[in-house]
């Protein structure tokens, strides 16, 4: 099916269509002789928690949507461009991917020549029209309730936090991560170390030894790799993206999770409704529409201390119901 996308400003007027398909957003898809058929274009393997968590929405999407969906991970800079370009020859309907870096001069470079596409990346910058969407992992407000956790917990007043790159994406899960913990004990300072890189699990575990000699006692593992590390000194630890309280059960205390799906089937249904336009898909990612939350405590549900609990449950229906914002601050976060 050949699409030609709409530009924003008749967005209002599909937006009032849209109604009452949305409306039945629990059911499938409309059978079709076609189905939507998504392509994902992965700069990194699906084990890394980003990428991995876009891939498990796209899954559960081909489940009870019956979507038609590839994909292709590790794909390099210098190939990027080719791939995106073949799906888009293929006919796929849908494009997704991570364009950050490397990725997102030539994701935007093939949506340009292929308008009746729909494209939809993970990109610090903005949409552009008429058919390049944008969506980002907006888990600030866990990352605020895992500080308050934290602020509330440290025995030292040392606060660690293990991440990718300093760009805003990141920036503002480790800068809401340390408001948080601010707002409950505004003694506690933190440390910062960026390992240079998405994956990279041998550099963020040197950063966690480093942070620990320097009194951090409680980590956010914004990457993989902290850990095993944190396990063997005792130091408790928060999860990113996924719930990752499994992988080291006896200190992962919580994580931050993101919820992709919300994001993929609103782009599904607006795509198969012909009513894909280009726009920055941010609000499908927050904790209002379900795109985000924070992991249970699991065992710590009986070890942290009641009013610690009761602080995190207010402050989230706080967020929830719309009369708290947790503060959105991208600039590079500081080693006190």
């Amino acid at each position: 099916m050949k699409r030609k996308y709409l530009p924003s400003r008749l967005r209002p007027a599909l937006a009032f269509l849209a109604i009452p398909f949305f409306l039945g957003s629990g059911s499938l898809l409309a059978e079709e002789e076609d189905p939507v058929r998504v392509a994902a274009v992965y700069q990194t393997a699906i084990e890394e928690p980003w990428v991995g968590t876009i891939h498990q929405a796209a899954l559960q999407a081909e489940e009870e949507l019956g979507i038609e969906y590839e994909f292709v991970e590790q794909v390099s800079a210098a190939d990027f461009e080719r791939v995106v370009r073949e799906y888009a020859n293929r006919g796929f309907d849908l494009i997704i991917g991570d364009a950050f870096l490397a990725g997102e001069e030539p994701a935007r470079r093939v949506a340009a020549d292929y308008p009746e596409v729909a494209f939809a990346f993970g990109s610090e910058f903005g949409p552009a029209e008429p058919n390049f969407s944008v969506f980002d992992n907006w888990i600030h407000e866990p990352a605020y309730l895992m500080g308050i956790v934290a602020g509330s917990l440290t025995e030292t007043d040392v606060i660690g936090a293990v991440a990718a790159i300093p760009i805003n994406e990141v920036n503002r899960l480790v800068n809401a991560y340390y408001e948080g913990a601010l707002s409950v004990n505004p003694e506690v300072e933190m440390e910062v170390t960026y390992i240079g890189g998405w994956f990279n699990p041998a550099a963020a575990a040197e950063a966690t030894e480093a942070q620990i000699e320097a009194g951090a006692d409680i980590i956010f593992a914004e990457r993989f790799g902290v850990f095993e590390v944190a396990s063997q000194n005792d130091v408790l630890a928060f999860g990113n993206m996924t719930d990752q309280h499994s992988l080291a059960p006896e200190i992962v205390v919580t994580s931050a999770l993101w919820n992709m799906y919300p994001t993929i089937e609103y782009l599904v249904r607006s795509v198969d409704a012909d009513l894909f336009v280009s726009q920055d898909l941010k609000d499908w990612s927050m904790m209002a529409k379900g795109g985000a939350d924070l992991a249970p405590f699991y065992q710590f549900e009986e070890t942290l201390p009641p009013e610690v609990i009761a602080k995190v449950e207010e402050t989230k229906e706080s967020i929830l119901d719309g009369t708290f914002r947790v503060p959105i601050i991208e600039t590079d976060p500081q080693t006190d």
